[in-house]
């Protein structure tokens, strides 16, 4: 009993910090293209919220000069644009931000020097400086967008709540994966479809729509009963299917806040999802091992941990629904 009800409050407490960080996605993004041999073109995107816009700078070899930037407001960031020179070439040299802290979430950078491959990198506070290559390629941006991707759906507590959802429900590992296969093909399509502007939607009510999938699960999970399957049960692949392209909306709109990196968008765009794809194996094989292990070694108290498990996540995604609706 002590185990299913530490169970049962690990998944409280996982939801009562979710409101602060919900499917946000919310880096900084750095970006320098040369021009000429010594001008390069420089974008310091900052969001507001964490503090990130007002003490993060980006941090330039002593040989290069910044001219005054140009500010403005985009979508809760801070965009500053200016101009650099540099008085020798940048390969070889560290650029990277000062300011960060472990209070900050981390950054990327992207660099476009002259005739030569895009170099990506991410930055945080323990590692806040990249070094510029004389060589690069594009598996630098995969490799970078790649982790975004896991972190995202790994502490995106919507998705994560609701993949999990998805676990306490069906409990069979070949009914997971196809259900957990149809959620992600959905939400791949309109995460594609939003991030190349084919489709809009108005974020809020993508947020809401989300918080309220997670709630329908949870309902769904208290009033199952066994011999008489629910609808989420029964063809869970479609239920999943059509709330994942509202959850590919959110990965969109996440993705959105920091870009992507021009002329790698479609490996940028292809190793986010499969890292998003792989953050999801990780919390399937992890959810199915913890409730696999209860209703083996605790059968009685298995139906307990499901429900008070269920009334925990239902009762975040209520709040966050609530909470999006009031935004």
């Amino acid at each position: 009993m002590r185990l299913v009800r530490g169970i049962a409050l690990l998944f409280l407490l996982v939801g009562l910090i979710g409101p602060a960080h919900a499917d946000e996605l919310r880096p900084g993004y750095l970006e320098l293209i040369q021009k000429s041999p010594t001008l390069w073109h420089m974008v310091w995107k900052a969001p507001i919220k964490g503090g990130l816009a007002t003490n993060a700078n980006p941090a330039l070899p002593k040989f290069c000069t910044a001219s005054d930037p140009r500010r403005e407001l985009v979508a809760a960031a801070v965009v500053a644009v200016s101009e650099v020179r540099c008085a020798a070439p940048l390969a070889g040299q560290q650029v990277g931000l000062t300011g960060l802290d472990a209070s900050f979430t981390d950054a990327l950078v992207r660099i476009a020097p002259l005739g030569r491959p895009v170099q990506a990198a991410r930055l945080t506070p323990n590692v806040p400086m990249t070094t510029v290559l004389a060589k690069a390629g594009r598996s630098q941006v995969a490799k970078t967008y790649f982790a975004l991707g896991v972190e995202h759906i790994i502490t995106g507590y919507d998705h994560l709540l609701f993949v999990l959802s998805l676990v306490l429900l069906l409990m069979g590992g070949w009914n997971i994966a196809k259900t957990v296969t149809a959620f992600t093909v959905a939400h791949s399509l309109t995460l594609i479809g939003a991030t190349l502007n084919l489709v809009s939607v108005s974020r809020q009510p993508v947020e809401v729509c989300i918080a309220l999938s997670i709630v329908f699960l949870a309902v769904e999970i208290v009033k199952a009963e066994p011999g008489a399957p629910r609808l989420s049960e029964r063809i869970p692949w479609l239920v999943a299917f059509a709330f994942g392209l509202l959850h590919g909306f959110g990965f969109a709109g996440a993705l959105a806040e920091i870009g992507l990196p021009e002329g790698e968008i479609p490996v940028a765009l292809l190793t986010f999802n499969i890292g998003v794809e792989a953050g999801q194996l990780i919390i399937v094989a992890v959810g199915l091992a913890v409730f696999v292990a209860i209703r083996r070694f605790a059968t009685r108290q298995f139906r307990f941990a499901q429900v008070c498990s269920a009334y925990a996540i239902g009762s975040i995604a209520a709040f966050w629904m609530i909470e999006r609706v009031l935004a």
